[in-house]
C-alpha cells in the first residue's frame, strides 16, 4: 500500500517535468522560426513522446495531448500550455474523486503553460 502511495506522485512529476521542457522547447522554438503551428505542434508531440503510453503517466495515447500555441506579438512573448489526463491508481483515485479533483472516468488533468519572452526588456 505504501509503495502505491509513493509510486503515483512520482510518475506525475516525471510526466509533467517532460510536459514543461517540451512546452518550453517549443516555445523558444516558436521564436526564431516561421515554422506553421502544425510543424511545431509535432515538434512538441516527439517531446512528449518520451511520456510512456501507460494510464498513471498519461492516458489516451500520443495524439490526445491538448496544445495550445501563442504566437510573439508586440510584445515578444511566445506562450505553449499542454494539458493531457491521467488515470491516479486506485488508492488516490479514491481520494481524488473525494476532493472533487477528477474529470469524468476518474481522470485527472495536468497541465503546462510556460512564456518565453524573445526580445530583452532593454
Amino acid at each position: 500500500m505504501l509503495i502505491l502511495l509513493a509510486l503515483q506522485p512520482v510518475c506525475l512529476l516525471y510526466t509533467r517535468a517532460v510536459m514543461e521542457s517540451a512546452a518550453a522547447e517549443t516555445a523558444r522554438l516558436m521564436t526564431t522560426t516561421t515554422a506553421e503551428d502544425d510543424d511545431l505542434k509535432e515538434f512538441t508531440r516527439r517531446r512528449l513522446a518520451a511520456v510512456p503510453n501507460v494510464s498513471i503517466f498519461h492516458a489516451g495515447g500520443p495524439l490526445s495531448w491538448d496544445i495550445e500555441l501563442g504566437r510573439a506579438g508586440a510584445g515578444g512573448v511566445s506562450s505553449v500550455s499542454v494539458s493531457g489526463e491521467v488515470k491516479p491508481l486506485p488508492v488516490i483515485g479514491a481520494f481524488a474523486q473525494a476532493m472533487g479533483g477528477t474529470a469524468e472516468g476518474g481522470y485527472v488533468e495536468l497541465k503546462v503553460d510556460v512564456s518565453y519572452q524573445s526580445r530583452p526588456e532593454w
